[in-house]
């Protein structure tokens, strides 16, 4: 049995080497093609770092970012995302706390230079540099350890610094095995890939595809915001993404809803059978949305904090939705943690907290640990029966958990996290801002931010420009509304409740919003 997500890789290309392990829009890769690609840049990452422990990956999904990060593994380093998107200084936050010793970057990533790297070395390739060549030299034999750190994702922090997140391989095993025995994943099938390698849910694209010995298959852009067009036109047989994905789809009008959906009943979009949600809280009517395109599908509804290795509980809707649940507040149920790990729900604030073999050790910053596990820290690192806290509020109904919201102040865009403290210290920088409350607003089924801010008045096009110098494009409000002053609470602080209410007014009121660049839901981190 594989111990390490390299094995799981490995495993599979030995027993079935000519077997397609990928299919993008340009080209299609079998296993044996990917997995001599990877000892090609695993060999040009010792040439520069023999003993490289983090590796870093700027890539978007291309033969060069599968190879990287699979050699990055084959090697016993961790793999550390990198976002093309993110600006400079994010960049090099995220580098100096992750402590990266190389970068594997993507020749077809164009317009920016690599100053954030502070003299790392940076190794540019093309496809041409890592398909059809050998490796130059010998690799040394593969050593698996499952307790090596495999990934570190980085997510937004309270104070505007990022936070690092660590799994090791035997915290994501149980994840993968359970995914690939709970979906039927086999040889035949044919897995979508929506999720950016920054984003979690990318690696139970990338290794429960091809733990089961299936094909990935690689949307080209025109595909990410078509997901009926994505699953009927590459004959998917699984899809998993984040909930917004439909809802920005029906906005952007890529996604049919009434009664044009009928058309779609007899088309290859009835090939899927599995597909799966998370991220996210996911409601009924989006679901009924989805089952209304692919009504052949089973529909799963995934949950779990990334600190539980991508996901730790999941609930399936019935195929009939006369069947389905009815909820308070119209989200399908998370289910229940799955039977490896153990679920405790704190009797007076409803907080879900969770623990076992996905639970991961703690942040890189280990000041990140403070609060987040039950039981005492003490500054050293939590012990593995403290349970972590999720900060997610669940209720119990009809006897499954129900997601009804956090118990601070994070929310979700696109399936992101977002610390709104992140947003509002970026504003603060600003010369002309003297305070900030960033809040975040629904319309419909699809979260946007809006910003409150004092001091001068500066123009949304300006702001824009300003804090993409620092901030990914998911976490730069849609509106902001400038105030004489901010309201207080009866403590004197800002009140965000009176704040909320002023951002969700503007959000309905058909304000003209600020218009960042569009991104694919569940992007980017």
């Amino acid at each position: 049995m594989s111990s390490t997500l390299y094995e799981v890789f490995a495993d599979t290309a030995e027993r079935r080497p000519d077997a397609p392990a990928v299919e993008l829009p340009e080209r299609s890769l079998t296993y044996r093609e990917l997995g001599q690609a990877a000892d090609v840049v695993a060999q040009r990452i010792r040439e520069v770092r023999p003993a490289a422990a983090r590796v870093g990956l700027l890539a978007r999904r291309s033969t060069v970012a599968f190879a990287g990060y699979l050699a990055a593994l084959r090697l016993g380093a961790a793999v550390v995302p990198l976002n093309p998107e993110h600006p400079d200084d994010r960049l090099a936050r995220i580098r100096a706390q992750a402590a990266v010793d190389v970068v594997v970057a993507d020749a077809a990533i164009r317009g920016r230079d690599h100053a954030w790297a502070s003299g790392l070395p940076v190794l540019t390739l093309a496809d041409d540099d890592v398909l059809g060549a050998a490796p130059n030299g010998t690799l040394p034999p593969y050593r698996p350890d499952p307790d090596a750190t495999a990934y570190v994702l980085f997510t937004s922090g309270t104070t505007g610094r990022p936070k690092g997140m660590p799994l090791r391989h035997r915290h994501v095993l149980p994840f993968v095995r359970e995914c690939i025995t709970r979906y039927g994943v086999a040889p035949g099938c044919r897995m979508s890939h929506t999720f950016d390698l920054t984003f979690d849910p990318s690696v139970y694209d990338l290794f429960v595809t091809w733990g089961g010995g299936a094909v990935l298959v690689v949307p080209d852009r025109g595909e990410m915001f078509s997901p009926v067009d994505y699953a009927a036109g590459r004959a998917l047989t699984h899809w998993f993404s984040v909930p917004s994905a439909i809802s920005v789809s029906i906005e952007l009008g890529r996604l049919p809803v009434g009664p044009t959906t009928e058309a779609t009943r007899s088309g290859p979009v009835t090939a899927l059978r599995y597909s799966v949600f998370g991220g996210e809280q996911f409601t009924l009517d989006q679901a009924r949305v989805w089952h209304a395109v692919a009504p052949h599908s089973l529909i799963d509804n995934a949950y779990g904090p990334s600190e539980a290795a991508i996901a730790c509980a999941a609930y399936r809707l019935p195929r009939d939705p006369a069947h389905w649940p009815r909820t308070s507040n119209g989200t399908v149920p998370i289910g229940q943690v799955f039977d490896h790990l153990e679920a405790l729900r704190d009797v007076d604030t409803s907080e879900l907290c969770v623990r076992g073999p996905q639970r991961f050790d703690g942040y890189v910053d280990p000041r990140d640990d403070s609060g987040r596990f039950l039981g005492p820290v003490d500054g050293g690192r939590p012990e593995p029966e403290h349970f972590f806290r999720t900060g997610d509020r669940v209720g119990l109904e009809g006897g499954q958990f129900v997601h009804l919201g956090r118990l601070d102040d994070q929310v979700k865009v696109r399936g992101l996290r977002v610390e709104p403290g992140d947003v509002e210290a970026a504003l603060r920088r600003l010369p002309q801002i003297h305070d900030a409350v960033v809040s975040a607003v629904r319309r419909g089924d699809i979260a946007e931010l809006v910003a409150c801010y004092t001091g001068e008045a500066v123009s949304p096009h300006d702001l824009v420009r300003a804090l993409r110098a620092w901030l990914p494009v998911h976490l730069v409000p849609r509106r902001f509304l400038h105030l004489a002053a901010l309201p207080l609470n009866g403590n004197g602080k800002a009140d965000r409740q009176a704040l909320r209410a002023l951002a969700d007014r503007a959000a309905h009121a058909r304000t003209p919003r600020t218009p960042p660049r569009p991104t694919e839901p569940g992007a980017t981190t």
